[in-house]
């Protein structure tokens, strides 16, 4: 009789299954014919470890420099802006939807241009890690149904959205849906197409997608909460991202994004709200409360959000955050950068940026995250976001998973004998992982990206 263990992995290996723990596998795990992980053991030489691996079908012993890492959970992307990656950093937010974004994405009318697009970035964002991807599409069916094939046939997990947009100052006229009953026809039949292209593999899945209120009409937002009921699907937004957005919200309504949010019944278990660094106490409890969270998207919101998202004290209140690269609004695909820089500007909101306020006054104290919580936030922490079951090594998770080899990157990292304990291994590679060092990388059990020497 065959195995139901389809592949036995030994070696090294990390995940943060809570923000104030990183857990060092030395040993092995097994993963099961539908890619379930069915056995977590931690030490390599033991009879159990040693039964489980006879009886695999395959074999994945990684090098002694290599190290396995749960996948990444990229919480949100806008996949038409990928031509556009590091260019328009210099201008704000509403001049560079306008003057940059919004022509690009008028272009993807072009089922042509798409397919090119898509067809470079999913199979970029896997070889960076990136096993979970939440994007927002453009108005276009089509192009939005290509992103969902070619995420199904990359094998890649998926959340596609095409997007809803029709007021008439809030988007330019050769850009938008022409009306809210256009709109929420196209994304009704948007996301029952979505839903077929992934009913097979379970991988893609629609999310429904009003792109933010500015660009929303009443009408419209009202009847994608509707939509949202009727057709059982996630629902993602921008929240209170900058000055520009969240005072757009307030002088149309006298209320907070978050609350207008959840007036339309658009706020939810699930809803991804991407960037909220505006959100007040009150708003945080809403969005717990609802079981919606957060999709923190450290380095675009250093470019065009006018603030430093207060992360400890959201995660306190108990709501939900995943970390997002914001392509191209952040210039750095896949989410190791982005930990960084979530680390990074969390210590700039605790010490303070300006010189010219005194030091016990320029910051805001118990602001500052370390690259366990980063790293959580980018796995775990964004699937329990979105109700998936991956980003950790524990029995029952699909397996979801990617490789680094410690020296092979051209960073500078290196794992030196007598100075490097696996905490700082763990440290150097989310801090220092060039592509050139992710050498293989897994969903759902299947070898996606890359190479492994699978016997």
């Amino acid at each position: 009789m065959m195995s139901s263990i389809e592949l036995a992995v030994t070696g090294r290996m990390f995940h943060a299954p809570t923000p104030d723990r990183l857990e060092t596998i030395d040993g092995v795990v097994t993963v099961d014919t539908d890619g379930v992980i069915a056995d977590v053991v931690h030490d390599a030489t033991s009879p159990t470890a040693i039964a489980l691996v006879s009886q695999a079908r395959k074999r994945w012993r990684l090098l002694p420099w290599e190290r396995l890492l749960p996948g990444l959970v990229d919480t949100h992307i806008h996949a038409p802006q990928w031509p556009q990656l590091g260019t328009g950093l210099d201008l704000p937010l509403e001049n560079w939807l306008f003057d940059r974004t919004f022509p690009l994405e008028a272009r993807y009318a072009d089922v042509g241009f798409a397919r090119d697009v898509w067809e470079h970035m999913v199979p970029t964002l896997l070889g960076l890690g990136t096993t979970t991807a939440v994007y927002y599409s453009s108005i276009h069916e089509d192009a939005t149904r290509l992103l969902a094939q070619r995420c199904e046939v990359s094998g890649q997990r998926a959340y596609v959205g095409r997007v809803a947009m029709d007021h008439p100052t809030g988007t330019p006229e050769w850009y938008r849906d022409e009306s809210a009953d256009v709109a929420l026809e196209r994304s009704r039949r948007s996301a029952g197409e979505v839903a077929e292209i992934g009913a097979a593999s379970g991988l893609v899945k629609p999310i429904l997608t009003p792109r933010f209120i500015p660009a929303c009409s009443d009408e419209l937002l009202m009847g994608m909460g509707r939509l949202a009921d009727e057709v059982g699907a996630m629902v993602q937004t921008h929240c209170s991202e900058s000055d520009w957005e969240h005072a757009n919200v307030r002088q149309r309504f006298g209320r907070s994004d978050t609350e207008m949010l959840d007036a339309f019944g658009l706020l939810r278990a699930g809803t991804v709200l991407a960037h909220g660094n505006l959100v007040s106490t009150s708003d945080a409890a809403l969005i717990g409360g609802r079981g919606a969270g957060i999709a923190h998207c450290p380095l675009s919101n250093s470019y065009f959000a006018n603030c430093v998202l207060p992360l400890r004290r959201l995660l306190d209140a108990g709501v939900r955050v995943g970390i997002g690269s914001d392509v191209a609004g952040g210039a750095s695909p896949g989410l190791l950068p982005q930990c960084a820089h979530a680390i990074s500007v969390s210590r700039m909101l605790e010490d303070g940026v300006d010189g010219s306020i005194d030091s016990d006054r320029r910051g805001v104290p118990g602001s500052r995250i370390d690259s366990v919580v980063a790293f959580h936030l980018a796995t775990a922490g964004g699937a329990a976001m979105l109700g998936l079951n991956v980003g950790v090594f524990t029995p029952g998770s699909r397996f979801d998973a990617f490789a680094v080899d410690t020296q092979r990157s051209a960073s500078g990292m290196r794992e030196w004998s007598g100075i490097d304990d696996e905490s700082r291994v763990f440290e150097k590679i989310v801090h220092l992982t060039g592509p050139e060092a992710i050498t293989s990388v897994w969903v759902d059990g299947r070898l996606r990206s890359g190479t492994a020497a699978v016997v």
